[in-house]
């Protein structure tokens, strides 16, 4: 028989008998459906945790003091102060082929307050010019703070889209004045949203700040007096006699006649920071990048041979990576789940084809007496259980669709169509339609005519 004929008959056969045709596939369906709307829910799920890493920063190393260790107790990462801006800059300069940019961070928490308005960010934090780009920072409104902000100390600050919400309402705040403790700041940008972290952190609820405008105006003379290492005396801050640095118009370090020098109200000192941020050229492969860290921290510090780091290095793509396995396991596990149920309803489409060929005994001996070859019937109950197992995969195709946008409708869950999903789907269950409708085929194909004329 030619390929159209027999598929003719193919789908007469199965039309005699709908609800059991439905029923036989049904299995099918379900599977099919788990398998699209779990890889289309899935494959949205891991863009947005992707897009949610990009922001994190997967291409950064974290550098932070080292812990000390006091009658037994750790203070944990950086409860060593060991760290300098010029550090930042010494990694720029000496580890161009394989960094970006650096800045170092300083941290403090203050409430904010406009007029009769105040606000407890979750984020203050100040680096140099080259903070933002290396956090996946945008200025929406207005501009950054630049190197002679840094330079100055100045009184400018960003701010987040939530202070900016909370505090100013719809007036601009660019320009606007904001005062943490008893200093005047200026805001010069409002940053773009990011909205939440994957903690449920908002992120947007910061303020940002040049480094030195921090260490010298927010958290007073915390710089380091003595150094017992050569290497940060670079590490200085540079402030004016005539900078007024707080609402009561009265200079924070008053001038002296006794000073060396003109226009410096204190002798320049070497300033510790928090920790260190960098941006690595590649993200897939941070090890060179840190390696060559190490070595000019090392020289920074003065470290001899032997000597333990006095500092830490965190990469942020081993935590991007963990999640993103993570994220492909589970997936991985909930498909292999819905594959279950396609060999389920494998095992029912042989069933249903071993009940046909009993059924149809006569029929298979009628044809095989009038010139049907065993290949002749087996093709026949072949293309019959890949046709059920096909129009399976279509149903369950959009069915599986339907179930994806439902989901994404009533849970806010992101969703990406996924035609490779769909492909899979057919070849699936095609291949299952071979796979069990084979033997069913085959026990058909092996009947004698005569035994099968005479069955009852």
């Amino acid at each position: 028989m030619k390929l159209w004929p027999l598929l003719c008959t193919c789908a007469r056969a199965l039309v005699r008998n709908p609800m059991r045709a439905l029923l036989t596939v049904l299995g099918i369906v379900i599977g099919i459906a788990a398998v699209v709307a779990i890889m289309e829910i899935g494959n949205g799920s891991s863009k947005q945790i992707s897009q949610q890493l990009t922001t994190l920063g997967a291409d950064v190393v974290n550098v932070f003091g080292a812990s000390v260790n006091t009658a037994g107790v750790s203070s944990g990462r950086g409860g060593r102060a060991s760290l300098y801006a010029a550090d930042a800059d010494a990694i720029t300069e000496h580890c161009q082929e394989t960094v970006i940019a650096a800045s170092p961070v300083v941290r403090t928490n203050d409430q904010v307050i406009v007029g009769n308005q105040n606000w407890s960010p979750n984020t203050i934090v100040g680096g140099n010019e080259h903070y933002l780009t290396i956090e996946g920072w945008e200025v929406e409104h207005g501009m950054a703070f630049t190197r002679e902000h840094v330079r100055d100390s100045a009184r400018v600050c960003l701010i987040g889209s939530t202070i900016a919400k909370n505090l100013f309402e719809d007036k601009d705040p660019v320009g606007e004045e904001i005062r943490i403790k008893d200093v005047i700041f200026t805001v010069i940008g409002v940053l773009g949203s990011k909205g939440a972290d994957m903690g449920g952190n908002d992120k947007d609820d910061c303020l940002i700040l040049p480094w030195s405008s921090i260490r010298t105006r927010l958290k007073g003379s915390s710089a380091s007096a003595t150094i017992s290492k050569a290497g940060a005396a670079n590490s200085s801050v540079g402030v004016s006699a005539t900078d007024t640095f707080s609402t009561s118009a009265v200079s924070f370090y008053p001038g002296s006649d006794l000073q060396p020098y003109d226009n410096a109200p204190h002798p320049l000192r070497t300033v510790t920071v928090d920790g260190l941020i960098v941006q690595v050229r590649d993200s897939s492969n941070t090890t060179p990048a840190m390696d060559a860290m190490t070595t000019v921290l090392r020289a920074q510090h003065g470290l001899e041979p032997g000597e333990l780091d006095d500092f830490e290095m965190r990469d942020r793509a081993q935590f991007a990576n963990m999640v993103s396995s993570t994220s492909q396991t589970m997936s991985t596990l909930l498909v292999s789940v819905a594959m279950i149920s396609l060999v389920v309803g494998g095992v029912g489409i042989m069933n249903i084809m071993m009940v046909s060929v009993t059924e149809r005994t006569k029929e298979i001996g009628l044809r095989m007496a009038v010139g049907a070859r065993p290949c002749d019937i087996m093709w026949q109950f072949l293309l019959e259980a890949v046709l059920l197992c096909i129009t399976g995969g279509i149903l369950g195709i959009a069915t599986g669709r339907a179930i994806s946008e439902i989901v994404a409708a009533q849970t806010g869950l992101p969703v990406e169509s996924s035609p490779s999903a769909m492909l899979l789907a057919v070849t699936v269950s095609a291949a299952i339609g071979i796979i069990f409708g084979w033997y069913p085929a085959y026990k058909g194909s092996k009947l004698d005519p005569i035994d099968a004329l005479h069955h009852e």
